[in-house]
């Protein structure tokens, strides 16, 4: 994974300025440089612990004069790190604009000391400068924002006992881990409100039924009181650093 700290200098034929970057500020133009379109092949990116996920960005640059050139094209982190792209492809579609598309890879698999981590998780941000011929520019700075998720689980749903007698008692137990950077692992999520939901047979859908709070090992539980067959299972909304999840669901029938 092509990645650096903020404090690294960048350098060769993908990242084409060498500089230390600045604190996140505003965009900043000079002239009638814009960036006429821009575009994520993905606008969250939940990454886990081993597979690499990737991620295209495709800008357009406009200026009357001509664009020279897009310089800098990275992801930034919440936490400073930098994504250089893996491959750049670059075209003009007229002879005032410059279209380049950026092809990155974002992984933690601990197999580069530049991994992700998880101070990275959160909102990050496109850069990059396109320089125009007669000297104009657009620096993009932080306009351009993508989520990179930690990757949540939620474990199969159980329901006991099953079947159920109509107005007996259910329990229906699951668990929610999520992918920590820091350790390549999943581990327990504590303290999160996830949903018990339940379909009944014959229906397409399903309905929150009742939220609980996962404990300190990420372990869900509830009881509830059995109505209709059906099936049930735990869903997680996120966060805004943690993927949402949904548990493959346990049928229960009445007896």
């Amino acid at each position: 994974m092509r990645i650096r700290t903020a404090a690294a200098a960048t350098a060769g034929t993908l990242a084409l300025l060498s500089f230390v970057t600045p604190a996140a500020h505003a965009d900043t133009k000079k002239g009638d440089t814009v960036f006429s379109s821009l575009s994520f092949s993905r606008t969250t990116v939940n990454v886990g612990v081993s597979k690499t996920q990737a991620v295209t960005v495709t800008a357009t640059a406009k200026d009357g004069s001509g664009i020279k050139d897009i310089y800098g094209a990275k992801l930034v982190s919440p936490d400073s790190r930098i994504v250089h792209p893996d491959s750049v492809s670059c075209t003009r579609p007229s002879s005032t604009s410059l279209k380049c598309s950026y092809k990155y890879a974002l992984d933690a698999n601990r197999t580069d000391y530049y991994d992700l981590k998880n101070s990275s998780a959160g909102t990050w941000h496109f850069t990059a400068e396109a320089a125009a011929k007669d000297g104009d520019f657009y620096d993009l700075e932080t306009s351009a924002p993508i989520k990179v998720k930690r990757f949540a689980e939620l474990a199969n749903t159980q329901a006991s006992p099953e079947p159920v007698a109509k107005g007996h008692t259910l329990t229906v137990t699951g668990k929610l881990t999520r992918a920590n950077w820091d350790t390549n692992v999943y581990a327990g999520y504590t303290g999160q409100s996830v949903a018990l939901q339940f379909k009944k047979s014959g229906s397409s859908s399903y309905s929150t039924v009742k939220t609980v709070k996962s404990d300190s090992s990420g372990k869900l539980k509830a009881t509830v009181t059995a109505q209709s067959a059906g099936t049930w299972r735990w869903s997680f909304a996120g966060t805004g650093t943690t993927s949402g999840a949904a548990a493959y669901g346990d049928g229960v029938a009445l007896k």
